[in-house]
Formats: C-alpha cells, sequence, structure tokens
C-alpha cells in the first residue's frame, strides 16, 4: 500500500478561512484497506501529524468514529472550548473525522470533543497519540519524533541473535520498579535516560541475551502494571518522551542485548479517556458482552470481527517494530483471545458457527499479525503467553498453526515448581513431575518462564518456594536455575529472581538491592551470571533447541536417589554435554554413568562451588571413564554428586 504521494493540497482547495482547515493523509484505497483490516500503515495516518499547509505550520487531526455526530479537537490552545475547532467528517462513510489546525505546536496537551450515540457526550484521548500527559492527567499531547538510530550494526546482524537457533535468555524488567531513585517514593522512577546507566550495563554483566519489558504504552493505573493500556502507540511519559525511548533500545543493541516488548492486544480498561464506548458505543469492543467483557480484569475484549480495529491492532504491532527497532513482542493473555469460554461458566458464552469454543475472529486475526511481522521483520520472533494446549500455536499459518515464533511452557513452569516445593526426602515419588515435560516439548518451540506471575499475590518469592533451611533453600534454587538452563528452549527469568529476592514483587518500590551485602544473595548472583555464560557458551544447549536431536535422556532409572541426567546435543558431537542432577541433600560417592560414544570427560560446571555458596567439596573433581563395551562405544562415567547439585561434564 502506498501512502499519498500528492500532497492534498496540490489536488484540493483547502479553505483557510476557517479554524479548521480542510484536510486529508487517505485516499480511497487507504479506507478500503482499513475497512478490510489490511491496513498496517494507520499510524502515519490517523492521530496528530505536524505538517506545513500552504506554508503554514500546524497539526493533521485524523480520528475514528463511526457512530459520532460531531467531533471537535479541544485543549489548552483553545481553552477547552468545544465549538473552536469542529472536525470535518469524510462523505464516504468511513466513519472517519478529520482537519488541519494551524498554528498548533509540539507538546500541545489535547483531546477529541465526541458527541455520539444517542447524543452522549464525551472527552477522549487520541487512539493514536505518540505521547500522552503524566499520569494522572489523561490529555493526548502533540509530538514530532525526530530520532537519529545508532543501531545499524545490529539491525544488520540481529538475525543472529533472534534466530530460533540461538540463545534466548531473557530479564523480565517492570522499569517502574527494577531500581528507583527513592525507594521510599512510590512515584520515583529512573528515566529511560537513567536507565541507559543503570540497567543496560547491569543486564550485559549479568550475560542475558534479551530485555522483555513490562507494557511500556501507555496506561493509567500503576497497579495494572501496563497490562491495562490507554495508549497504544506511546511509550509510558512516567519514564520520558519517545525519543528517550528510542535512545534506551539504541543503547540495548549497542551492547549486543535484544528488546522485547509486553503487548496486550487482548484487553482494554474502561477509563473514561481511552477506548471503551470510544463513540458512545461499543466501537473498539464487542457490543455482545459474552464476548466483548473479560471478567478477570474487568475489562474490554477487542472487537476481532471489525477490519477497523484488526487494522488499528496490526499497524500498532508494526508500529513498535518499524518506529522503535524492537526484536519481539510477548503477546499476552492469548488464550483469553482464543477461547470464547475463558473464564466463564456455562451459559456466559456462545459457542462459534461450527459449534465449538475457538473465536475464529481471533485466530485470524493472530495469523495475519503473525504473517505480517514474519513478512516485514524476518528478523524478530513473536512469543505467545499462551496457558493452555491450544494446538500449533507456534506452527505455521500455511499448516494452520498460528504463527508464532515461540511460547511460554506454563506446564513446565507448573510442574517444576511444584516439584521443587516438595521435601527433597520425597522427591521419588513425584519424578514424573521432573520429566513430563520432555514427553510434549516438542509440540511447540517453548520458552522455560519463571516469570512476576510467580513472585506475586501470595505465591511468594522464588527463594521462599524452596524447602529446607537456608542453605538448603539456597542450594534448591541453584539446582533450580541450572536445571531451567540447561533444558532446551529459551529462558525468561523475572528480575530480582537472579538474586533471591526475600519479598514479593511490589510494583510500589525498588527490589530488594540491599540483600547483595549478604553472601547467600550476592553468590546466588554471582551463579546467575555464570549460568548465562555457561548457557551462551556452548552451542549444545541452543543450536538444536527445539529438534529432538537436540536432547536425549541419559538416566531416569534412580527414582530412589533421585538422581537423573540427560545429554544436550549441538550439531557437532564434540560440543556435547552431559548434565547430572542430584535433587536430594545427600552426597553420591563413585555414581556411575554409563553414556555412548565420548570416553573422555571434565567437568565444567558445579553449582555447589564456594563461590555460589555451596560446600565446594566436589567442584574440581577429576571424572573418571572406564570403557565397558568397545564394540557399542559404550563408556561408564565415575564420579561424586555434591548434595542437591547440579553438575555438567563436557
Amino acid at each position: 500500500m502506498a501512502l499519498r504521494s500528492i500532497p492534498y493540497e496540490e489536488e484540493n482547495f483547502v479553505d483557510s478561512t476557517k479554524s479548521v482547515w480542510n484536510y486529508s493523509l487517505f485516499d480511497e484505497e487507504e479506507i478500503r484497506n482499513f475497512q478490510n483490516g489490511t491496513n498496517y500503515n494507520l499510524y502515519k495516518l490517523f492521530g496528530s501529524h505536524p505538517l506545513s499547509v500552504l506554508g503554514t505550520e500546524g497539526y493533521y487531526f485524523s480520528v475514528w468514529a463511526p457512530n459520532a455526530t460531531y467531533i471537535s479537537v479541544v485543549g489548552d490552545f483553545n481553552k477547552w472550548d468545544t465549538g473552536a475547532h469542529p472536525l470535518f467528517v469524510r462523505l464516504d462513510h468511513s466513519g472517519i473525522w478529520e482537519g488541519f489546525i494551524p498554528g498548533i505546536r509540539e507538546y500541545e496537551n489535547y483531546k477529541y470533543f465526541i458527541i455520539g450515540f444517542e447524543g452522549a457526550q464525551m472527552y477522549k484521548g487520541d487512539p493514536f497519540a505518540r505521547h500522552w500527559e503524566l499520569r494522572p492527567a489523561t490529555s493526548s499531547k502533540t509530538k514530532k519524533i525526530e530520532y537519529k538510530w545508532k543501531d545499524a550494526t545490529w539491525m544488520d546482524t540481529r538475525k543472529s541473535h533472534n534466530s530460533l537457533h540461538s540463545p534466548w535468555s531473557i530479564y523480565e524488567v517492570h522499569p517502574g520498579s527494577w531500581m528507583k531513585p527513592n525507594p521510599y517514593d512510590e512515584d520515583s522512577f529512573n528515566s529511560y535516560d537513567q536507565l541507559k546507566g543503570l540497567l543496560v550495563p547491569y543486564v550485559k554483566e549479568m550475560g542475558f541475551t534479551h530485555v522483555e519489558f513490562m507494557p511500556v504504552m501507555e496506561f493509567p493505573f500503576d497497579g495494572s502494571w501496563g497490562y491495562q493500556g490507554c495508549g497504544y502507540f506511546a511509550p509510558t511519559s512516567r519514564f520520558g518522551i519517545p525519543e528517550d525511548f528510542m535512545s534506551l533500545v539504541d543503547v540495548f543493541h549497542e551492547a549486543g542485548i535484544g528488546v522485547i516488548l509486553d503487548w496486550v492486544p487482548s484487553h482494554f480498561p474502561n477509563d473514561a479517556h481511552g477506548l471503551y464506548k470510544f463513540d458512545g458505543t461499543h466501537t473498539y469492543e464487542y457490543a455482545d458482552m459474552r464476548k466483548g467483557f473479560h471478567p478477570d480484569w474487568n475489562s474490554y475484549i477487542f472487537n476481532y470481527r471489525r477490519g477497523e480495529v484488526r487494522s488499528f491492532l496490526i499497524s500498532n504491532a508494526r508500529y513498535w517494530f518499524e518506529m522503535y527497532h524492537i526484536d519481539g513482542m510477548r503477546v499476552d493473555a492469548v488464550s483469553s483471545m482464543l477461547r470464547l469460554d475463558y473464564s466463564r461458566e456455562e451459559g456466559e458464552w456462545e459457542e462459534n458457527e461450527y459449534g465449538g469454543n475457538g473465536n475464529i475472529e481471533a485466530m485470524a486475526f493472530i495469523k495475519n499479525l503473525n504473517e505480517m511481522v514474519y513478512r516485514d521483520f524476518p528478523d524478530v520472533q513473536m512469543i505467545a503467553e499462551e496457558a493452555t494446549d491450544w494446538p500449533g500455536v507456534t506452527g505455521l499459518t500455511v499448516a494452520g498453526g498460528l504463527g508464532f515464533g515461540m511460547k511460554w511452557m506454563m506446564g513446565w513452569m507448573h510442574d517444576t515448581l511444584d516439584y521443587f516445593k516438595i521435601d527433597p526426602l520425597y522427591r521419588k515419588d513425584f519424578q514424573n513431575k521432573f520429566s513430563f515435560s520432555m514427553a510434549y516439548y516438542y509440540d511447540e518451540n517453548f520458552i522455560l518462564p519463571l516469570s512476576h506471575d510467580e513472585v506475586v499475590h501470595g505465591k511468594s518469592p522464588m527463594i521462599y518456594k524452596m524447602p529446607g533451611d537456608e542453605w538448603q533453600k539456597f542450594a534448591n534454587l541453584r539446582l533450580l536455575y541450572a536445571y531451567m538452563y540447561t533444558h532446551p528452549g529459551g529462558k525468561l527469568l523475572f528480575m530480582g529472581n537472579e538474586f533471591g529476592q526475600t519479598s514479593e514483587w511490589n510494583y510500589k518500590t525498588e527490589l530488594d538491592w540491599n540483600l547483595l551485602r549478604y553472601d547467600p544473595h550476592s553468590k546466588l548472583k554471582s551463579f546467575f551470571k555464570d549460568l548465562n555464560h555457561l548457557y551462551t557458551s556452548h552451542p549444545s544447549f541452543y543450536e538444536l533447541q527445539f529438534e529432538r536431536a537436540g536432547f536425549e535422556w541419559v538416566d531416569l532409572d534412580h527414582r530412589n536417589e533421585c538422581v537423573m541426567a540427560y545429554m544436550r546435543k549441538g550439531k557437532k558431537k564434540k560440543d556435547d554435554l552431559l548434565v547430572i542432577f542430584n535433587m536430594t541433600p545427600v552426597e553420591r560417592f563413585d555414581w556411575k554413568i554409563r553414556v555412548h560414544e565420548k570416553t573422555s570427560w571434565k567437568q565444567i560446571f558445579c553449582s555447589d562451588d564456594t563461590k555460589y555458596w555451596g560446600t565446594g567439596r566436589f567442584s574440581d573433581q577429576k571424572i573418571f571413564t572406564e570403557i565397558v563395551d568397545k564394540k557399542n562405544h559404550i563408556a561408564e562415567i565415575k564420579l561424586n554428586l555434591p548434595a542437591l547439585s547440579a553438575i555438567v561434564l563436557q
């Protein structure tokens, strides 16, 4: 789709005698695609755009409100006079209102005054605004975004960073509470600019490959953590202006770190200035509340049947990839989009036309979304937060799949946490919780998540999920992380988990950085740093991470001792690694494991090292290997296993 090549004023008469000049950025093709759900460049057309018309500077405004009977732009510039700057409605029944206002400057506060369905009057923020007032104020702001990117090297080579054959160690961050200038003031925030000097070096030091921001799109209520947004096209003004966020992404790229954004195309809140009943009736949301209302979050569900809504959402995704150079999106609450019966009792939902519980319109939207992203940005990833066993989430759309690149492995998360909460003396009866993930692992391309959802709402911080005394809690947590990082798939860890945060996450304050004064926590941080390095420096952990050839169980036959082992394999046999777990606080001496092919092994990692607050008893042990079946190339390894430990042999 080509945007208008000839300025409007060269083909049309512009009446410059009025307060609002007739002007348009649209043509018939763009409107037709908008209505069909296939216009993915709406951010270049809708919203407020600085223009020079007939030699006069100002801003062009356009908004979609098909049930409105009157719309004007109001703001500080006209003392919020609803009659001063009325927009023109297009005569093509598209529901688009537009016009050019001369003299408007950058950073003007504005809203749309709308007289809508049945005479309802409302003041709405701009759905396409690129900048907003700092909450609790709710006005949109005019903004000309100008930024010169410096990440050409990253953009030219990022396919190697974002490939499914590359390591994915993601640090999940809530930027408002990772670290604060004043920990005792919930309204104290580090700016995007300050995060360049604080967060970027930290993520780099810790060895993460990617950072994932919980939603930064403008949102009114801090307690929603960004998951109930009103400003889909604007980084929140809590931390600065759009160019500041661009600069933060730029600096991450300079450090070799990819940037992923949480994105919420599933639902939105009922704030008066937001999308809800935008023109007095259900414009962006389903009118049938069996489909349009989300009972879990008291929010409203996008109407995926409407082409205009699909165009809005897919344009929004494209905007962040194109304008902000992001490397991926983690799409929130996909399950709630797909299932008509999600969190609904019998009688509270209606079957689709085929008698099923799937939202066919949402499925089509998701497929179109992913097809657009991978067509236009082939070196990024789309990640689904999908909590059910919906088939084909990461399958190709041409084969009936939804087309995501990766999916959160919620089953692994639940089973793993359940297993590690068990007293080690009883783990022998629950080995299946440890091993079951590989029974269905190859169904999708999975990321293993230990996210913010696991350390809120009474679920306790990670360290207190672990059983035993203080030493055992930390040993168990190191063991869990070692299992996570040697298991196939990408990894995601929520901030604070890397050093053993001892309080549940609270968005109002910062992480418990003072804990790093104490050995168990500072050494856990060192452990995680080394674990990231182990993971990213050995191709066998990621080259074949989504293929059967990349994993082999070696020993699941010692249930009573809770000792298990598996092989991780790369493209070269010499890169194969053997991972051994001792899940009890009992040391095992002269433990024997039989393996194929390789007859020489050395220990390259041990979670029980003293530098990690372990005992260090077997950190430097020599590994003895004996060929026991020369014909079949079988060797027997003999080594000692520390209590509650993970060992990696090369």
